[in-house]
């Protein structure tokens, strides 16, 4: 016997809002602060621009696209939301580079600055907070606070992806849905 519940449910539920998600947030911050790193700090010509600022424009762009497929298919963004976590990845490695290339100290695990950071980190997840601190940094300190932030969204994005997982095994997919939609009505 079905439930009220069940012969009301919509056949596309309402995608989430995407500007809500804590790891869009911060990836927007990455973007703004990497944009800014790339261009005050990275020679003009550099291949590395492109590469930083694309890698980081993905891990927020996926983010957002994985949020808006989310009513029809539950498999594409869990895809997408992978690939926000990769780019971010890939991203990570290029500030990791930029501080050991350069001779600056990358802030070790347990460390004062990680610690701040990772204080601020939860407390914060506005861009406009982010740029005006780093405005008043040198690029090494902008460079591990960017890693920071890209690591502590990387635990967020984690936890996302296996939230979604478990949301799929529960709930399945669109076609799922379907299906049971349509064998509730001929029932009714």
């Amino acid at each position: 016997m079905s439930s009220q519940a069940d012969t009301n449910e919509p056949l596309l539920p309402v995608g989430g809002n995407y500007r809500k998600l804590f790891t869009f947030q911060k990836a927007e911050a990455v973007f703004d602060i990497t944009s800014y790193f790339c261009n005050k700090y990275l020679r003009r010509g550099d291949r590395t621009i492109d590469q930083m600022i694309q890698a980081a424009r993905s891990g927020k762009q996926n983010i957002a696209e994985g949020s808006a497929v989310s009513s029809t298919s539950k498999e594409m963004e869990i895809k997408l939301i992978n690939v926000a976590k990769a780019s971010a990845q890939e991203l990570l490695l290029d500030y990791e580079d930029y501080l050991r290339t350069h001779g600056h100290r990358q802030w070790e695990d347990g460390s004062v600055e990680v610690e701040k950071m990772r204080e601020l980190g939860r407390k914060h997840n506005n861009t406009a907070f982010y740029m005006t601190l780093i405005k008043t940094r040198p690029p090494e300190t902008i460079a591990n606070i960017a890693s920071c932030l890209i690591k502590q969204n990387d635990y967020l994005l984690h936890r996302q992806l296996k939230s979604l997982g478990e949301d799929f095994l529960n709930k399945g997919g669109m076609r799922e849905r379907m299906t049971k939609m349509r064998i509730e009505r001929r029932k009714n």
